[in-house]
């Protein structure tokens, strides 16, 4: 377990005073051919630098496949989730899109990512309505750069309790 991941996620009140802290750092989760390969099927997206691992090797500059950026950016998520930063009494969370995003290494087959979050801000936006901004990092395990940084946004909606008529 990542000694960096709290015991219990963070309330609102203790977001809403953590601006510049780091939330969590994720587990490695390994980004494999069939990953790749499932993504492409997705997103249609079948470029040869994705998924022909022979061809990579020959005429790709890194000598292999590589991962979608938008696969590496679509994983922010799950990590996310995983760190436990929600708070508990999250009735839902949304995601509200990007502000910035740069891709600045690729992530090769068989490498292995993790993510870094830091808060940026906690807006409240209506009673029990939050926009989370994070500054994410997207690190490569053994890498000097990391595969990404973007600044994600999270629209929170608090759990209220409802008086029973």
């Amino acid at each position: 377990m990542n000694e960096t991941r709290p015991k219990t996620p963070p309330t609102y009140e203790q977001l809403r005073t953590m601006a510049g802290q780091e939330l969590g750092v994720s587990e490695w989760t390994l980004v494999d051919q069939n990953r790749i390969d499932q993504f492409a099927e997705c997103t249609g997206d079948h470029q040869w630098i994705h998924v022909d691992p022979e061809r990579a090797r020959r005429q790709s500059p890194f000598r292999t496949t590589i991962a979608h950026g938008y696969l590496t950016l679509s994983i922010i998520g799950a990590l996310a989730l995983e760190m436990g930063i929600v708070p508990e009494n999250t009735q839902a969370a949304f995601n509200y899109g990007f502000d910035k995003v740069r891709f600045i290494a690729p992530v090769k087959v068989g490498a292995r990512i993790r993510l870094r979050t830091t808060l940026m801000s906690m807006e409240d936006r209506g009673p029990g309505q939050y926009l989370m901004k994070a500054a994410n990092t997207i690190e490569i395990e053994g890498e000097e750069k990391p595969a990404l940084v973007a600044e994600s946004l999270v629209m929170l909606y608090e759990r209220r309790n409802r008086a029973r008529a």
